[in-house]
């Protein structure tokens, strides 16, 4: 499993190297005119490979419509624990068939009893792997079991901090098939800081051929759809942080996905070939001051980015249809230094 990426849209450096070259730096209205010039003119010259980029339609009839609806949700929830947020993140319409929860940085509270209170009257707990603070959950509806053909989880960990902070790097997975719909779900805790891209990008591969490998049944058939979530730590690179705080600002944060370290490693190659995300509409979800819905005012004063991401690949497009029908981050809650991501997806057999 390996995924695809979005065109670089424009190369920014020109516009934020002067300083360094020894020309004087133009205006903070100068500077993003410049960009947008430069995002319209690559954009409608480039060719963008990489990752599939789908617009969510933001409507949902739920499974009236569809053979199977998936509400997937990622949160980095950085040793925190808070039961509304958890309420809020998983919202308050319960129509769908499917939940599935990637939490990362979890704290020593057992989560799975807090939603399951949540879920109650709704839904039931199919399954959950863990490992330490790097967790997956899968919910159903309610005496919906008998739909159940095969539930398998794994893990693979690329170490971490460990010890008391038990902040595990890897991944989990649940392969599970429901309604004759084999699906697998990867929910992962990739390494830190921006200048570890390429130790990103092989975590992504191991990951990937290592999952589910032992004692693989030659027989058995692939996943026809694969979901990955998580806290990929793929950052924006190539621009300061205040000029890309003045874009997302004026909500103009799309112009920084050309500067989109996953998008850029997807378009060449390295990564999730064959993959779709949602447009990133919204903001940059870390890194935010803890409480609030600022970004990071500490001395390293980060450049906000994309960290946490869904993806979906179908491994046969003729034989299942996905619609996207939401791909969002919840800004309401404000005990992470991250914002969770929710996708809204949903199947229709052919």
């Amino acid at each position: 499993m390996v995924f695809t990426t979005f065109g670089d849209m424009g190369n920014f450096n020109g516009v934020f190297a002067g300083k360094r070259r020894g020309f004087k730096m133009k205006s903070s209205d100068q500077q993003m005119e410049s960009i947008h010039h430069q995002f319209i003119r690559s954009s409608s010259s480039s060719h963008h490979g990489g990752i599939k980029t789908v617009e969510a339609d933001n409507h949902c009839s739920f499974s009236r419509n569809s053979d199977l609806c998936i509400f997937t949700v990622t949160w980095n929830m950085n040793g925190q624990v808070c039961y509304e947020d958890l309420v809020g993140m998983i919202g308050s319409n319960r129509e769908f068939d499917l939940l599935v929860v990637g939490l990362q940085e979890v704290p020593r509270d057992d989560i799975a009893p807090l939603l399951q209170t949540a879920l109650a009257e709704t839904h039931v707990l199919f399954t959950k792997a863990t490992m330490q603070s790097l967790q997956l959950y899968l919910f159903g509806p309610k005496k919906s079991e008998f739909f159940i053909k095969e539930l398998k989880v794994d893990k693979y960990s690329v170490g971490g901090f460990g010890g008391l902070i038990r902040r595990k790097k890897g991944a989990v997975a649940i392969r599970i098939n429901y309604k004759g719909i084999r699906m697998v779900y990867i929910s992962c805790h990739l390494s830190a800081h921006a200048r570890n891209v390429e130790e990103r990008n092989s975590q992504c591969r191991h990951i990937s051929h290592t999952l589910f490998s032992k004692n693989v049944n030659p027989y058995a058939r692939p996943a026809q759809i694969t979901v990955w979530l998580g806290d990929l730590n793929y950052r924006i690179q190539g621009i300061p942080t205040h000029p890309a705080r003045n874009l997302i600002q004026k909500d103009l944060q799309r112009l920084l996905t050309s500067k989109d370290q996953l998008l850029r490693e997807a378009e060449k190659g390295e990564i999730f070939d064959g993959y779709c995300e949602g447009s990133l509409t919204f903001k940059p979800t870390y890194k935010y001051n803890i409480g609030s819905s600022n970004y990071d005012t500490s001395y390293k004063v980060r450049v906000p980015s994309w960290t946490d991401r869904i993806l979906f690949k179908i491994e046969d497009p003729g034989k299942i249809n996905a619609s996207l029908r939401c791909y969002d981050s919840i800004d309401a809650i404000y005990s992470s230094d991250h914002k969770p991501v929710k996708a809204h997806l949903c199947l229709v057999v052919n």
